[in-house]
């Protein structure tokens, strides 16, 4: 069983911070750099798909879905299920430039699991939702002969980092730790005897202030 993690291309939040100001979160569009991303990033991930079937799990936010369809893997998806609980962190509605500043520093101050944004979400209450999905995902894919064995997965940043902490009981300080995959980055976790695995690591700004590490396949 595999579970392929993409994150969306490049959103006009990502260049544009007061497109929040204007755009409600979930209807940011692709950028036209972010576009070229994911069709970039087509064949690769169709080279990781295989021959299929794929079960293909996407966020509802606009630049998520648009990202899955310039990928051009339809051929290979046996269901595309469009899930909620895959969606950025809430910041809330829309959002005043001054006030968003303020609380992204306080935020990376606080911690970004434990920190609450007013009228949205903390990284813990994201991370509650991943288990209530990861909790439904998990028996299908190992006693539903009918669901596919291979999962593509199209999030956003930080979802994905709490969806890999779920799965391999990262600390939360090391989850604190780790970078967002760039636009259009992916990484493939496999299930084994062991549990799951993660192909390699993400990147880290930092050592986990308590002293755990990431846990990647050994290079034979």
């Amino acid at each position: 069983m595999r579970i392929i993690l993409l994150r969306h291309g490049q959103s006009l939040g990502n260049v544009d911070e007061l497109a929040y100001c204007r755009i409600p979160d979930h209807a940011l569009p692709l950028t036209p750099t972010g576009e070229r991303q994911a069709r970039e990033a087509g064949p690769g991930i169709r080279a990781l798909l295989g021959d299929g079937p794929v079960a293909a799990y996407v966020s509802p936010y606009l630049r998520t879905r648009r990202t899955l369809e310039l990928l051009d893997v339809a051929d290979l998806v046996d269901r595309t299920v469009s899930e909620p609980r895959l969606r950025e962190q809430d910041w809330g509605n829309l959002q005043d430039p001054v006030e968003q500043e303020v609380h992204k520093r306080r935020r990376h101050a606080f911690g970004h699991f434990f920190y609450r944004l007013p009228l949205g979400e903390s990284g813990a209450d994201v991370d509650d939702r991943l288990a209530s999905f990861l909790g439904e995902l998990h028996p299908k894919l190992l006693g539903d002969p009918k669901h596919p064995r291979t999962v593509l997965m199209v999030s956003h940043g930080l979802t994905i980092r709490l969806l890999c902490r779920r799965l391999l009981s990262w600390s939360i300080e090391l989850f604190e730790s780790l970078s967002n995959l760039d636009s259009c980055g992916h990484r493939v976790l496999e299930y084994t005897e062991e549990g799951w695995r993660l192909d390699r690591p993400f990147d880290q700004w930092r050592e986990s202030p308590d002293g755990t590490t990431q846990l990647v396949p050994s290079v034979p």
